[in-house]
């Protein structure tokens, strides 16, 4: 495999930046929430709303930002992507009252929908061989959870030193920088493929598929917003089966579109790989993982041990360094053992950083050192490689004119997977048995992708 080259090391830096403050955005008001509360003068259930209003606009849309990509190109997805979530990023820190930063995040949501798949359609312009591009891509699944780990570390650290306003600060800044230098460090728009970064030829462009990118957007958003109400409501109150059953009607409907549509949004056989399925079903899980980790301790160490937020912020300090130093590995580690044999290992550490955070880190008597630091950091180092492993998996041996579909189901699977398993252990109990069970899942996940 040839070396990167100073251009595409630079192009991957820039590409691989906006990615990362795509997710570190999805937790810029996990923190401070309390805070909005109080100064808002807002309920609980609409500071859940608040709090899921970037991922329900984000996770619905991905497909069909995928399909834009592939029909328009990745420059001008990413371009048009970039603006609304920069005129978003202005709009939030301004919001005189929730109803305005609710839009803001809803429309902050609907930019990062463009540009996630756009930047993975470009990305594949910058490493256009297979060797490359598969290089890159296992770099490129540890960047989400390196962008949860800063938003829940920057967050209480800004809203404790300034205000939760200036926690925009960053992805505005981010889009401002991208969108200078976008023209200069990546590839000209131009080629026959929506893969190369280029639209397609009008008479090999994929169609737009309205009606199933109309019920995928409302049947996600709407599912996802009934199993984050479960947090504050029953399973059987109107509050969650109103908005889960219509999500998964609408699902239901999407899916006998598609089966009937000439040129689908998603089409069935799309997932029908195997090692593409794994690797969305590892991507789902890890994701999943790493955010009941964030929620439950980042709940503990506040409402159980009286830590402050700022304090909350810098236990999470080892978890991000661990990360970083198991990322730079596991790219050598894919070259040399293969996707599933990482994603799977990384899988089975995290289920043991789990298991120790089950035993040792929910109790309040044991010192951090010893029941909460082991654990997070072989959490980190597991996470790391599945995920990345995971990418690989999610983006192999797709062809170039669908990279921007690829792109995005990679990330629904990264942004659907949090949502879905936290709500289902929210009925397990408490944190001990929610972390028991997630390390369950992290070990069969990686027993599956052994006997694959």
């Amino acid at each position: 495999m040839m070396a990167p080259t100073r251009s595409s090391r630079a192009a991957f830096v820039l590409l691989g930046g906006v990615q990362v403050t795509l997710i570190f955005t999805l937790a810029a008001v996990a923190v401070p929430l309390p805070g909005i509360g109080v100064e808002f003068g807002v309920r609980r259930e609409e500071l859940i709303l608040l709090s899921a209003a970037y991922g329900l606009t984000f996770a619905g849309l991905l497909l069909f930002g995928g399909r834009l990509a592939d029909r328009y190109g990745g420059q001008r997805a990413l371009t048009a992507g970039l603006l609304v979530f920069g005129l978003a990023s202005v709009a939030a820190p301004l919001a005189p009252g929730y109803g305005a930063l609710l839009a803001a995040r809803l429309t902050q949501g609907v930019g990062a929908a463009l540009i996630a798949p756009a930047a993975m359609a470009v990305l594949r312009t910058v490493f256009p061989s297979p060797a490359a591009y598969g290089g890159a891509m296992a770099t490129w699944g540890g960047l989400s959870v390196l962008g949860a780990t800063a938003g829940n570390l920057l967050s209480g650290v800004i809203s404790a030193l300034l205000s939760w306003r200036w926690a925009f600060a960053v992805p505005l800044t981010v889009t401002v920088a991208a969108l200078a230098l976008a023209p200069r460090v990546l590839p000209a728009a131009t080629g026959p493929h929506s893969g190369t970064g280029g639209p397609q030829h009008p008479d090999r462009r994929p169609r737009l598929d309205l009606p199933g990118a109309l019920l995928a957007t409302a049947g996600l958003a709407s599912a996802s917003y009934g199993l984050v109400l479960t947090d504050a409501w029953p399973w059987t109150s109107g509050r969650v089966l109103a908005p889960l059953v219509t999500g998964v009607v609408l699902l239901a409907m999407f899916v006998g579109v598609e089966r009937r549509a000439p040129d689908p949004l998603l089409p069935p056989r799309f997932l029908l790989d195997r090692r593409r399925a794994l690797g969305l079903a590892a991507t789902a899980l890890t994701a999943a993982g790493t955010a009941t980790v964030f929620v439950l301790f980042s709940l503990h160490l506040q409402d159980e041990r009286g830590w402050s937020a700022l304090r909350t912020s810098t236990a999470f300090v080892p978890f991000a360094v661990a990360l970083l130093a198991s990322g730079r590995m596991a790219g050598r580690l894919i070259g040399r053992y293969g996707a599933p044999v990482v994603t799977g290992a990384g899988l089975a550490v995290g289920a043991v950083g789990l298991v120790l955070l089950s035993l040792l880190g929910v109790n309040d008597t044991v010192p951090y050192a010893y029941g909460l630091l082991p654990g997070f950091v072989l959490l980190a180092a597991g996470v790391a490689a599945s995920f990345a492993g995971a990418a690989v998996l999610a983006t192999d041996r797709v062809p170039a004119e669908r990279t921007g579909l690829a792109g995005g189901v990679h990330n629904t699977a990264m942004e659907t997977g949090p949502t879905v398993v936290f709500a289902l252990l929210l009925g397990v109990g408490g944190d001990t048995a929610s972390l028991a069970v997630t390390a369950a899942l992290f070990g069969t996940a990686a027993l599956a992708l052994r006997l694959a």
